[in-house]
């Protein structure tokens, strides 16, 4: 979870409170790894039944060996 540098949280729903209980039950998980984030209700997602999606983007150092500079 460190390596995340964003997020968008999309909440089916037009109640704020039920972004706000999203946004918290998600930043809880980061815990004290503060992202900028999005949230954004919307009034359908893709699936059936399905009430949040959570798009996050990483930034990871490139790693690579000794030999891929030969």
């Amino acid at each position: 979870m460190n390596d995340i540098v964003y997020t968008r949280v999309l909440v089916a729903s037009q109640n704020r409170s039920d972004l706000v209980a999203a946004w918290e039950t998600i930043r809880n998980e980061f815990g004290v790894h503060d992202v900028p984030s999005t949230i954004s209700g919307v009034t359908v997602l893709g699936y059936p039944n399905q009430l949040v999606e959570i798009e996050a983007v990483a930034a990871l150092e490139k790693r690579f060996d000794v030999d891929d500079l030969k």
